[in-house]
């Protein structure tokens, strides 16, 4: 099993990549910290380069700007903020599911959910990247994450046996990442 993180825009690291089998990935959203984030319009072009199942998070209140097959509802379980958001299928089934899972809004939320709480804003819960990943792969498979963020995603592929690629812009970010991939190795198993 192999877990490579880039300190780089997605871009680059796609010219590095010939095949994968899942792209599971949170991007930027037009309408939520679009500037911190770095959002703009083409953001999601270079998904349609590629031909295999891809999960994109997207805001419940803007439009998804590519084709999909299907559209999956995160159920957040909150009335705090959006109460959902969803999940666009790229290159895979037709029908919907709907996940339900806690937003953490503290460390409470996070350790009763059996997970650790980053201070990135759009961190989602282990156990619903999990599921994703786990319905969606098989033990080898390689999965990208080309907006990695807190790194739930790659915690998962490390618990389940997935090799992982994922890119990070933002230098601050990465570092945490880094930092919270190397820490999971000391936690006890927690889910």
């Amino acid at each position: 099993m192999s877990i490579y993180l880039y300190n780089e825009d997605c871009l680059e690291t796609i010219k590095r990549l010939d095949k994968v089998d899942l792209i599971l990935t949170d991007p930027p959203y037009p309408d939520y910290l679009a500037d911190e984030y770095c959002y703009h319009d083409k953001i999601l072009d270079f998904l349609k380069n590629f031909d295999c199942r891809q999960l994109v998070f997207w805001s419940a209140k803007v439009g998804f700007p590519l084709d999909y097959t299907a559209i999956h509802i995160w159920d957040k379980a909150r009335g705090v903020g959006t109460m959902y958001e969803r999940v666009f299928e790229r290159n895979g089934q037709k029908g919907y599911k709907v996940f339900r899972g806690q937003k953490y809004n503290n460390q409470l939320d996070a350790t009763i959910n059996r997970d650790v709480l980053t201070d990135h804003p759009s961190q989602k819960p282990i156990k619903l990247i999990s599921k994703l990943l786990l319905d969606n792969s098989k033990e080898g498979d390689l999965i990208y994450d080309p907006f990695t963020g807190s790194g739930t995603t790659a915690i998962a592929c490390v618990k389940y046996k997935r090799n992982f690629i994922g890119s990070e812009i933002n230098t601050e970010i990465y570092n945490k990442t880094i930092k919270r991939l190397a820490e999971y190795d000391k936690q006890p198993v927690l889910f």
